[in-house]
């Protein structure tokens, strides 16, 4: 069966045919070859998997962040990472990370800060005489920020598919998307200095007082959210609830800039998203239950055990791997297929089920803004009308420095793990 699987995925992905179909389909041939196993299997197993209370986060956040986006809340958070460091050379594109940066602790998706913040500043950074392409790649990789930053689609989707406290991975996030912001804004400061770029970012920047005072009700979200969750009063799901009343009386009421003409269209893309999530998590859920019958998690750990002998050797086959695989497959099916799979293996080897949960989801998030399937790439070049090609030479200095981050995160296990010892208590 596992062969039979195997084979059709691959088949199906050469075709060309859809995630979630091609890992619905490959199931569905997994059952047939099998033989034994009744048909009705496919909705229950796939109902199954969308029966979690947690899951109900991700519409969501991906609601609240979109009412960020159409609301004004985007355009003040631009106006306050400015004031704060658009005073420096190379300042415009330090404030595309830092604004990613807070943004994505709405957001939780990559591509919804794409192109919430980038429909702003990358017209910015090209007006300041930024390269297309460098402004279009600084954006994208700056996004992936929302998938480290909590509240995070993908860490949701690990914890619920490992049964690993979404609260801690939550936690376990900060340090490693602190560290990228900062490697990003080095990274793009040195990158100006050498090229002579960003001289007149400062122009235009706000007071920073004035812009704090206009941005103070658009901080309410993350603020109402993180702190929330981390003092107890609701749950990350319940947060979801609470980001989006938040960014609608910021919205509507406040900034007055959310026209309720306006939902309708924001709830239509909402329900998109959600649909193209939900339904390769459905087949995920067919899928890993066919694989963990098949045996073959047991028979994975086994080889493993056998060819790895220590965790340093683990993780560095693992990254490998994932960054391999990160390229192809989008990451919500990478994390839902894989993560049931090496988790178990990765607490043999006395990993940490929050820090291998951070490690995955870090490394994933390279396939976001790397080719050929690079979904960032795509929403950046589509907000700055450029073609892919051109913003490919820029990017290559943002992934290494991302690769760097990842190794760090990956033997330093204290950058994902303080906060987490920190607010829980438990031993360092």
């Amino acid at each position: 069966m596992n062969a039979a699987i195997a084979v059709s995925l691959v088949v199906f992905f050469l075709l060309g045919v859809p995630i979630a179909v091609a890992i619905g389909l490959a199931s569905i041939v997994g059952i047939e070859v099998h033989g034994r196993l009744p048909l009705l299997l496919i909705p229950q197993r796939m109902f199954a998997g969308l029966d979690s209370f947690p899951l109900m986060a991700i519409p969501l956040f991906i609601l609240a962040g979109n009412l960020m986006s159409a609301g004004g809340i985007s355009a003040r958070l631009v106006d306050l990472a400015k004031s704060i460091v658009g005073g420096m050379q190379g300042g415009l594109a330090c404030t595309c990370v830092l604004t990613c940066m807070i943004f994505a602790s709405v957001s939780g998706s990559s591509v919804a800060t794409t192109f919430a913040i980038g429909s702003i500043l990358i017209p910015a950074m090209v007006r300041h005489n930024y390269p297309s392409g460098m402004a279009a790649s600084i954006q994208a990789s700056s996004a992936e920020l929302g998938v480290l930053i909590p509240p995070s689609i993908p860490l949701i989707l690990y914890g619920v598919s490992t049964e690993t406290s979404i609260g801690q991975l939550f936690l376990a996030g900060i340090g490693p998307g602190l560290l990228v912001a900062g490697a990003l804004m080095l990274t793009v400061i040195v990158m100006c200095r050498i090229k002579g770029l960003g001289r007149d970012d400062g122009d235009d920047r706000p007071d920073f007082a004035t812009a704090l005072a206009r941005a103070l009700p658009a901080l309410m979200v993350p603020v109402a959210i993180i702190g929330g969750i981390y003092s107890g009063v609701f749950t990350p799901t319940e947060a979801s609830a609470v980001a989006v009343f938040v960014a609608l009386l910021v919205g509507i009421v406040i900034y007055r800039e959310l026209p309720l003409a306006a939902l309708p269209g924001i709830l239509r893309r909402t329900v998109i998203s959600t649909a193209a999530i939900m339904l390769i998590i459905s087949a995920a859920a067919l899928f890993s239950f066919l694989i963990s019958r098949s045996g073959l998690p047991r028979e994975v750990a086994a080889w493993v055990s056998g060819v790895f002998e220590s965790k340093i050797t683990f993780l560095l086959a693992v990254n490998v791997l994932l960054l391999i695989i990160g390229m192809f497959i989008e990451t919500s099916a990478a994390i839902l297929v894989l993560a049931p799979i090496f988790t178990p293996i990765a607490v043999q080897y006395g990993v940490d089920p929050v820090h291998f949960g951070v490690i995955v989801v870090v490394n994933l998030a390279l396939g976001m803004f790397t080719p050929p399937l690079g979904v960032n790439l795509f929403a950046a070049c589509a907000v700055a009308r450029i073609p892919l090609e051109k913003i490919i030479p820029q990017l290559l200095w943002f992934v290494l420095v991302v690769l760097a981050c990842l190794m760090l995160v990956t033997y330093i296990p204290g950058i994902a793990l303080w906060p987490v010892h920190l607010i829980t208590g438990s031993p360092g």
